[in-house]
């Protein structure tokens, strides 16, 4: 993996911050200019490919980190080895939480990707003096839990048509946040994976793709690039039983 440091200043802000994808994000945002100066002097930037582990369920956690670029999957492991994908994450979400050492998941990069990481001791301290940024934390967490009970609700009533056009809204809403308009991605997740984090079977989800592809809501290259003509005919599809539309967020920090 790849590591370099922020060095120069710039208005009081290291550069490599004020270009940042998470400057304004969960933690970042809440932040005081000495501080977030203070940070970035403490901060590395690492690349991690796709397929490698951020953080191993169980192990204690010296660090925090930020999501720059890229996809990071949340996983479960169960006492008998079985594994559940139980969320994704995108830039700029905050991994990690905060005054836990020890990691109830796994956070594993679903894509290369690239993480901006920061002492953990040194994170608390700041969270501790910083009541902005306690109430940032706090917000986030209730968003959190709002958006997984959004998603008990996909995969407990929706449809399995419902359940792949939901993952599908998610991610082409929350892949590329540089470019929020946009409606062109790669999937981050394997038919198989996509299968275990809907509760479908391989065979079902790429029925129901083949579906969304023949009706014209999505397009789809080389097996993984899916094109999204018109994402507010994609989100009708998911609320369409409900009579309103819903906006499915990212969910569940490690």
């Amino acid at each position: 993996m790849d590591v370099a440091r922020g060095e120069v200043l710039d208005a009081g802000t290291l550069v490599a911050c004020r270009s940042c994808q998470a400057r304004h994000g969960v933690v970042c945002g809440a932040l005081s200019s000495s501080q977030l100066r203070e940070l970035g002097r403490h901060s590395l930037r690492r690349k991690v490919d796709a397929g490698s582990e951020i953080i191993a369920q169980g192990a204690e956690s010296s660090f925090y980190s930020n999501i720059m670029r890229g996809v990071v999957k949340l996983c479960k492991v169960m006492p008998d080895g079985r594994q559940q994908i139980v969320g994704l994450q995108f830039a700029p979400d905050f991994v990690g939480r905060p005054f836990v050492r020890e990691s109830t998941l796994s956070a594993e990069a679903a894509t290369d990707s690239e993480i901006c990481v920061f002492p953990r001791n040194l994170l608390d301290r700041m969270i501790s003096e910083t009541p902005e940024l306690q109430r940032s934390l706090h917000d986030q967490a209730l968003k959190e839990l709002d958006a997984a009970r959004e998603w008990m609700l996909t995969l407990g009533r929706r449809t399995a048509e419902e359940k792949v056009a939901s993952l599908l809204h998610l991610i082409a809403t929350h892949a590329e946040p540089q470019t929020a308009t946009s409606t062109a991605f790669d999937l981050p997740l394997s038919r198989a994976e996509i299968a275990d984090f809907l509760g479908l079977t391989i065979e079902t989800v790429s029925r129901q793709m083949t579906r969304l592809r023949k009706s014209g809501v999505i397009r789809i290259e080389n097996f993984r690039h899916i094109i999204v003509p018109d994402i507010d005919e994609l989100e009708r599809m998911i609320s369409a039983k409900e009579g309103s539309a819903r906006h499915i967020t990212r969910w569940v920090s490690a």
